[in-house]
């Protein structure tokens, strides 16, 4: 199994930070950001050094209605370039693609013709032949693709190895392991972190972390993975994303040594746009009911619906999850 790479003190030249808090975090809102909140996190993360900039999901308008929703559900191409208009920068664009959710055939158009860089496509192990679908399509359009399994922490070790093999026989960039429960510790994220790795050896692909924040490990599980060889690492900023968030950005380039990550504009746009968030009474971030769900295996969905309701009776809703198990 795989080493530990590097020290503390090293710059790893192999990592790459993608911001997805217009993604992650419009889940907390139904994408209801301003243009002027996304136009400065495009300009903080390329002040920044950050590698990528995930603007949201290209979903499809006949699954879900965009009355609902926020542009960034839908990215088009014509609301991104708004935004970066040919982005001739160093920043890379990203979306995601849900399997089942997209159209992916109809949606993106050539990699010459569009801003975007790389498209991620999610899905749950037993989508991965669909996902492999997809991954093939856009790399054909002449994208960078990832394939980002979900829940993998419920998911057996025979199935995500067979997968991980099917994918190394494809022209996938990134495999992304997500802990989407938030239920792994840093021991059984570096377990599966070297499994990923090993898989991958010798095929030139890299391997990611997406990390939720259930139990307050995401930035302790994001380094611990990276330390095994992890190269591709997600992070929010102040760790905005669905239910208990996800890794801050800002604690992960604290951390990385790399002098091109640079932390001073990413706290101007902080205290100039998150508070901002908070006063709507957008919620996420670590609470109990969060640590509950994750301390189960399970998906926050009941969490999140105990956040919105604004109840306190913890101990009652962690009975209720222990009899419902």
């Amino acid at each position: 199994m795989n080493a530990r790479k590097g020290n503390l003190m090293n710059v790893r030249d192999d990592i790459k930070v993608l911001d997805a808090t217009i993604r992650d975090g419009g889940l907390c809102c139904n994408f209801d950001f301003s243009d002027e909140f996304v136009t400065e996190l495009y300009k903080t993360n390329v002040r920044c050094g950050i590698d990528y900039m995930e603007f949201g999901y290209k979903a499809s308008k006949h699954v879900f209605s965009e009355k609902d929703f926020g542009k960034w559900k839908f990215c088009s191409e014509e609301d991104i370039r708004a935004i970066v208009g040919d982005n001739k920068t160093d920043l890379k664009i990203a979306v995601m693609a849900d399997v089942g959710r997209c159209d992916y055939k109809t949606d993106f158009l050539p990699k010459e013709e569009s801003v975007i860089d790389m498209v991620r496509v999610a899905c749950y192990i037993h989508q991965i032949p669909a996902a492999i679908e997809m991954i093939e399509h856009f790399h054909r359009l002449g994208y960078e693709t990832t394939c980002n399994i979900m829940a993998v922490s419920q998911t057996n070790l025979d199935q995500i190895e067979q997968a991980l093999k099917m994918l190394t026989e494809t022209n996938v960039d990134v495999i992304y392991l997500v802990d989407s429960f938030g239920s792994l510790y840093p021991e059984n994220a570096s377990e599966y972190a070297r499994r990923y790795l090993a898989a991958v050896e010798g095929t030139g692909k890299k391997i990611g972390f997406h990390a939720h924040n259930n139990q307050n490990l995401a930035f302790a599980n994001t380094i611990e993975t990276l330390s095994y060889g992890v190269s591709f690492l997600d992070a929010t900023v102040q760790g905005m994303g669905r239910g208990a968030g996800n890794c801050a950005i800002e604690l992960l380039l604290g951390f990385l040594k790399n002098p091109k990550y640079d932390l001073y504009w990413l706290l101007r746009f902080i205290e100039s746009y998150m508070p901002g968030l908070r006063e709507r009474d957008i919620a996420w971030g670590f609470d109990l009911q969060y640590l509950f769900t994750g301390l189960l295996n399970r998906h926050p969905r009941e969490a999140i619906d105990f956040t919105k309701k604004h109840r306190k009776d913890y101990s009652a809703f962690y009975q209720s999850l222990l009899e419902n198990e």
